[in-house]
């Protein structure tokens, strides 16, 4: 008889185990008649039957057995691991965002299967009760400090007006990979009522960032800025930059010609395809706070952060 495995005992399967062993059966006698592997039927009594003079009980095994799987479902691996949960809370409590945690833990536990956790999963465990006490001041440590997340689903999709844009569906598939230095990703940052503003270019590989002093976000100014800046790097780092649809950028085709430096754009509301510049931005707000007038910061202090 083929041996059944990875599935779970059924509730039949049991009041089997129970009839035989009241019989007096071994557990080897047990496991062949079920097709089941003799550890399999060990484990099985084993586990609820402690003591000489219990008896196993199908009907009560059975219930314990589907209550305790549907927990397990439902508990996620930083509830099911407190030491693990004691790190990524600490990690949030020195103001680190998910994905530096998830960085960190693998180098501080490369060997470990338990301390390793994905940033989504972080986020997910975050938010899973948004309105808990716990869980809202979990979010509160967060960089944005959102009570909800936005489904990408759900975001609207609007045409764009910068004049011939090359769409990121276009960019090569091994910029993805990160393998290759000299890709960036760009954005703005406005300031205080929308008065002052300033760039952040950030490269795909080595997270190397670029805070660039504005003026305005006209774009002519921003792609003089811009190709002034990117032209201070070796050319071997000049490659590509994937920007997303801000007006500041009609003027791509001027930075490609100046700094050879082709652009893409990400799709309208999809500021997933430029995670790393999204991420960078959020720790410069732990600097440069909503609210702040960049007009007050000079370009040694954006160095400095």
């Amino acid at each position: 008889m083929e041996l059944k495995k990875h599935r779970r005992l059924t509730h039949q399967e049991r009041v089997i185990i129970q009839t035989l062993l009241e019989e007096k059966k071994s557990k080897s006698f047990i496991a062949k008649k079920l097709g089941r592997t003799r550890s399999t039927i060990t484990r099985e009594v084993n586990r609820w039957v402690t003591k000489p003079t219990e008896k196993y009980n199908a009907d009560l095994a059975h219930f314990n057995a589907k209550d305790d799987y549907l927990n397990k479902r439902n508990k996620d691996k930083i509830s099911t691991y407190k030491r693990l949960c004691i790190y990524v809370y600490k990690g949030l409590l020195k103001e680190w965002t998910p994905e530096q945690i998830s960085g960190r833990i693998k180098k501080d536990y490369p060997n470990d299967p338990v301390m390793s956790i994905s940033h989504e999963a972080i986020y997910q465990h975050i938010y899973k009760k948004p309105q808990a006490r716990l869980n809202m001041k979990l979010i509160k440590l967060l960089v944005r400090g959102t009570k909800r997340r936005k489904s990408r689903l759900h975001r609207k999709r609007k045409g764009s007006k910068i004049i011939d844009q090359v769409s990121i569906d276009s960019r090569p598939s091994h910029i993805q990979d990160r393998q290759e230095s000299g890709h960036w990703e760009g954005d703005l940052m406005v300031g205080a009522n929308h008065k002052s503003v300033i760039g952040t270019i950030v490269e795909r590989k080595f997270r190397y960032t670029l805070i660039v002093k504005l003026e305005n976000k006209k774009a002519n100014h921003v792609s003089k800025k811009f190709s002034k800046t990117l032209n201070n790097l070796d050319p071997i780092f000049k490659k590509t930059m994937t920007y997303d649809n801000g007006i500041e950028m009609a003027q791509h085709k001027n930075i490609t010609q100046k700094t050879g430096m082709e652009i893409y754009f990400a799709h309208p509301y999809s500021s997933w395809e430029r995670g790393t510049n999204e991420n960078t931005n959020g720790l410069i707000r732990r600097y440069l706070p909503k609210g702040t007038n960049f007009n007050n910061i000079n370009a040694k202090q954006l160095q400095i952060i």
